[in-house]
């Protein structure tokens, strides 16, 4: 099994990537949330899960862990195979996936192409448990991220932003872009809404 690669991004689109290493171009399908990472960018680190069929042996690409491992469990739910988990991460990140699963939202499930009823209850059913570990929210920060955070977080409040929706969308910047100044932050954050 393969753990990531790490090389030279020689094609891209929306569906997938071509990561060129040690002379050789591996061919991996992609969510559009690692598409939109990737993006501008001329080499990368990307994780990989491998999905060997009778006919063919097929590389799934993922800019974080957090996406691969969310990846490998809806693969996990009967009826849910490799393409339908990438459009599920195509459509939403996987903490609103997860946030989905928890309140049972079915009908954010079923508007995802190729999610029926009884699919994303299936989907609800065996995975409730299982999403409700490691969540984004359960992220430890380094000390310095966290404090950045927290700042950023109280002038956003002060300016009349929902605390619920900011903390989100800070956890997702600082997951992406550690090290960030209270001032980088808050610009980023300022654009997303």
């Amino acid at each position: 099994m393969y753990e990531y690669i790490n090389g030279t991004i020689t094609g891209l689109n929306p569906a997938w990537v071509v990561i060129e290493t040690g002379g050789i171009g591996y061919f991996l399908h992609i969510s559009v949330n690692t598409f939109s990472r990737l993006n501008g960018k001329v080499s990368s680190r990307l994780y990989i899960h491998e999905v060997v069929r009778e006919d063919a042996h097929l590389l799934y690409g993922f800019a974080e862990q957090d996406e691969r491992d969310f990846f490998r469990l809806l693969i996990s739910v009967n009826g849910i195979g490799a393409a339908i988990a990438i459009m599920m991460l195509s459509s939403y990140l996987p903490d609103d996936l997860r946030e989905a699963i928890l309140k049972e939202n079915v009908n954010l499930l079923k508007s995802i192409k190729g999610i029926g009823a009884k699919t994303a209850l299936r989907v609800i059913i065996e995975l409730k448990d299982k999403v409700g570990k490691g969540s984004a929210s359960d992220k430890i920060f380094k000390s310095g991220d966290s404090v950045v955070r927290n700042e950023a977080l109280s002038a956003l409040e002060m300016l009349g932003f929902n605390r619920k929706v900011v903390e989100k969308s800070l956890d997702q910047i600082i997951a992406t872009q550690p090290g960030l100044t209270v001032e980088q932050l808050l610009k980023i954050a300022l654009k997303s809404f």
